[in-house]
């Protein structure tokens, strides 16, 4: 029997190309202590206390489950830096519906970052919906990536909560508002 074969470490990819990633993964706020920039589970950075969580905004991010409300995090992002969506495997899409509140709802303006199953069809519409970073660890998908491959058909209909090139449509589902006669 052959032995599975280890998955890549991920690497950090965003529109502009893969590029170092200074963002560690911690189970509980006592790494804050060190020197870093960390990316806790939500619990942890519900649990510690505002003033922490301000003074560590700018090296302080969190890790959200697809099972976690995202109106758990709203009172938190004002002191969060970035916000980790996870994909534990690639058609569960409840982290998609986040980052398109967490933008359009919420106006969040940090690094929204995709972490686990990511597939290279759904990078264009992870870009529409607020995401700016992808943690990659798929070697198809890395393979594309390093080719400048990215994916996508340049029509769509949903609007989405960042239409950057996207021609001027008209309303959202203005179609939906129209009477019939």
């Amino acid at each position: 029997m052959l032995a599975p074969t280890p998955s890549p470490m991920p690497r950090l990819w965003t529109p502009s190309g893969f590029r170092s990633d200074d963002w560690r993964r911690a189970d509980d706020a006592a790494a804050l202590a060190g020197n870093g920039r960390f990316i806790l589970p939500l619990a942890a950075v519900a649990n510690l206390h505002p003033s922490e969580r301000r003074l560590a905004k700018d090296r302080l991010g969190v890790l959200v489950q697809p099972g976690e409300p995202v109106e758990s995090l709203v009172a938190l992002l004002p002191d969060l830096s970035l916000v980790a969506l996870a994909f534990p495997v690639f058609n569960d899409g409840r982290s998609f519906s986040k980052a398109e509140l967490l933008r359009s709802r919420y106006g969040f303006d940090g690094a929204i970052r995709a972490v686990g199953q990511i597939l290279v069809d759904q990078l264009p519409h992870m870009f529409r919906l607020g995401f700016d970073e992808f943690e990659v660890s798929d070697p198809v998908l890395l393979g594309r990536l390093e080719r400048g491959e990215t994916g996508g058909i340049a029509q769509h209909y949903q609007p989405t909560a960042v239409e950057a090139g996207a021609p001027d449509r008209g309303a959202p589902y203005s179609w939906r508002r129209s009477r019939r006669p």
